[in-house]
């Protein structure tokens, strides 16, 4: 939903700019909100599975799963410091989206659903250094 609203805005912003006489920073607007909104979406993450799912084909696989939600800084931090070949080689589950991989985040947190939370093998962390990850990865 934020990511919709935010390439709303950035169309109506776009809209007026190009109304009053300035096209080009219509055309800038429009390209920034739309990378904004773009970067924001769950676009940018590989296709979230449920989180049975995920721990089912971890545990044939041995790949890590990684809890997200839309929109959190840190997840977007973890995944642009993976880059599309290191973000294959796991299993991602949108918290927001997956009743089950939100109540997971809590039982590993405490209670919290603090996200990126990944868990490899039987161990779990917690917003983990983006390089440490890849170094697991690779």
């Amino acid at each position: 939903m934020f990511p919709t609203l935010i390439a709303i805005s950035g169309a109506a912003m776009a809209a007026r700019q190009v109304a009053t006489g300035s096209p080009v920073a219509g055309a800038v607007l429009a390209v920034l909100f739309g990378l904004l909104a773009f970067i924001l979406s769950p676009l940018a993450f590989p296709r979230s599975i449920a989180a049975a799912e995920a721990q089912r084909r971890a545990a044939e696989d041995g790949r890590p799963i990684v809890y997200w939600r839309t929109g959190c800084p840190f997840c977007l931090r973890l995944r642009a410091r993976l880059g599309p070949a290191g973000a294959r080689r796991a299993h991602w589950v949108d918290i927001w989206r997956d009743p089950d991989g939100a109540a997971a985040v809590r039982a590993i947190t405490g209670g919290d659903e603090t996200v990126p939370t990944v868990v490899i093998g039987d161990r779990s962390h917690v917003n983990p250094d983006p390089n440490w990850l890849r170094q697991q990865l690779a």
